[in-house]
C-alpha cells in the first residue's frame, strides 16, 4: 500500500509471506482483510494504516462453522455473505464486526452479496436458487427494509420444481453434501433418467443457481444432481486442499458415491443414469468411468484432462500443476499416474458410451 496524500511516500506491505488467499476493503483510513490464514473458513480483521505488522491486526469477525464468501461496505457497515451447507447467508455487522442483523433470504439459494458504496444506505443485492431465476432487491442497511426490484421470469412452471439437499457417505466416511433437483410427482422406482454433474477442484463452490436447460429436463421428468465434492470451496480451503495434489482420489471417491447413493435410495439405476462433466470436472467423469463403468449408463466428457502424466505440456495446463502436482517431480508423478484416466483404460471392458467435447485455442 502506499498513502498518495504524502508526496513520494514508499510502498509498504500488508500481507507478505502468507499461505493463504487475502483481500482488502478500505474505508475512512482503515483496512478491513479478509483471509483464511489460520482460518479455513475466512475471518476479519481491522488494519491501522499505522500498524501493518501481522501482529497489529485486529480480528473483528471471527471464523464461524459456516464458510465466509465475500465481504463489503455499504451505507458505513460490513455486509458479509457466508456459505452455509454451499447455499448462501447474508449478515450486517458494524465496522467493529458486531452483528446488526442477518438478512432473511429463501431457503437453498446463491446471492453474490450486496452491492453499494460505503457512504450510501442504499444497497442492492440478487438471488438465485436451481427453481428462482435472477431476483434484484433493494435494501436499506439502517432499517433492513427490504423490497424487491426486478424479477426474470420465464415461461416455467416454477411451482412443480423441487429441490432437497442430501447428505451420504464417501468411501473413506467422510460426509458429503448433493443437491437433488425433480419434478413434484417423481417417484423413486429406479428408472428416472437422472443426470450427475460435478466439478470437485480449485475451490469453485457449486451452488443453486437457475439453468433453463436444468428446468426443461426436470418438466420432462429427468432428475438432476449436483454433489459438492472435496476439492471445490464449499467448506472452506480444508474441504479443498481434502481434493487436491495426493488427495485427489477423495473427488473421484465423493462422486462415485454420489452414484451410489442415487441408486440405493431408488433415484435412478446405473441403467438411466448419465454423468456430465467438462475441465476438471471432465477429468472427473474420466476417472469415474475408468473406475466404476458399472454405475453409469453415459457420460458427457467436456474439454477434459484425461492424460495426467503428460497434461503440464498442453497450453495453460502447466499452471495448473499447483492444484494437481508435476509429473516431472518423481514422487509426484505416482500419484498422477494411479488415476490418470487415459493410463486406466483396460482392453475387453464394458465402458458405457462417452460423448467428448474440445474446443481448439487459436
Amino acid at each position: 500500500m502506499r498513502d498518495l496524500r504524502v508526496p513520494d511516500a514508499p510502498w509498504q506491505d500488508l500481507a507478505r509471506g502468507l499461505d493463504a488467499n487475502v483481500s482488502v476493503d478500505v474505508w475512512d483510513d482503515r483496512f478491513y482483510v479478509t483471509t483464511n490464514a489460520g482460518a479455513p473458513r475466512y475471518r476479519v480483521f481491522r488494519v491501522e494504516p499505522s500498524r501493518l505488522d501481522r501482529a497489529s491486526w485486529t480480528e473483528i469477525v471471527p471464523e464461524s462453522d459456516a464458510t465466509l464468501d465475500s465481504v463489503g461496505i455499504v451505507g458505513g457497515h460490513l455486509v458479509l455473505t457466508y456459505m452455509r451447507n454451499a447455499a448462501s447467508e447474508m449478515e450486517v455487522r458494524t465496522l467493529d464486526g458486531a452483528l446488526v442483523r442477518r438478512i432473511d433470504l429463501p431457503p437453498l439459494g446463491s446471492t453474490g452479496g450486496i452491492s453499494g458504496t460505503p457512504d450510501d444506505d442504499t444497497g442492492y443485492f440478487g438471488f438465485t436458487s436451481f427453481t428462482e431465476p435472477q431476483v434484484i432487491y433493494r435494501t436499506s442497511i439502517a432499517s433492513g427494509q427490504v423490497t424487491e426490484g426486478a424479477r426474470v421470469t420465464l415461461p416455467v412452471d416454477r411451482s412443480a420444481l423441487r429441490t432437497d439437499q442430501v447428505w451420504y457417505e464417501s468411501k473413506d466416511g467422510t460426509r458429503v453434501s448433493m443437491f437433488l433437483l425433480y419434478r413434484a410427482g417423481t417417484e423413486r422406482n429406479g428408472t428416472n433418467p437422472t443426470i450427475l454433474y460435478g466439478y470437485g477442484g480449485f475451490n469453485v463452490s457449486l451452488t443453486p443457481s437457475f439453468a433453463a436447460s436444468r428446468a426443461v429436463w426436470l418438466e420432462q421428468g429427468g432428475v438432476y444432481a449436483i454433489p459438492n465434492l472435496r476439492g471445490g470451496g464449499e467448506y472452506g480451503e480444508d474441504w479443498h486442499r481434502a481434493g487436491m495434489l495426493t488427495q485427489k482420489q477423495n473427488v473421484f471417491d465423493d462422486f462415485i458415491g454420489a452414484a451410489e447413493y442415487l441408486v440405493r435410495e431408488g433415484w435412478t439405476s446405473p441403467q438411466h443414469l448419465a454423468v456430465s462433466g467438462g475441465s476438471n470436472g471432465g477429468l472427473l467423469v474420466g476417472a469415474f468411468v475408468a473406475q466404476r463403468p458399472d454405475l453409469c449408463a453415459a457420460v458427457a466428457c467436456a474439454v477434459p484432462l484425461l492424460d495426467m502424466v503428460r497434461f503440464p505440456r498442453f497450453l495453460i495446463a502447466r499452471l495448473w500443476t499447483d492444484e494437481y502436482g508435476d509429473p516431472e517431480v518423481p514422487g509426484e508423478f505416482e500419484w498422477l499416474h494411479a488415476y490418470s484416466p487415459y493410463h486406466r483404460v483396460v482392453g475387453g471392458t464394458d465402458y458405457p458410451p462417452v460423448l467428448f467435447t474440445t474446443a481448439r485455442s487459436e
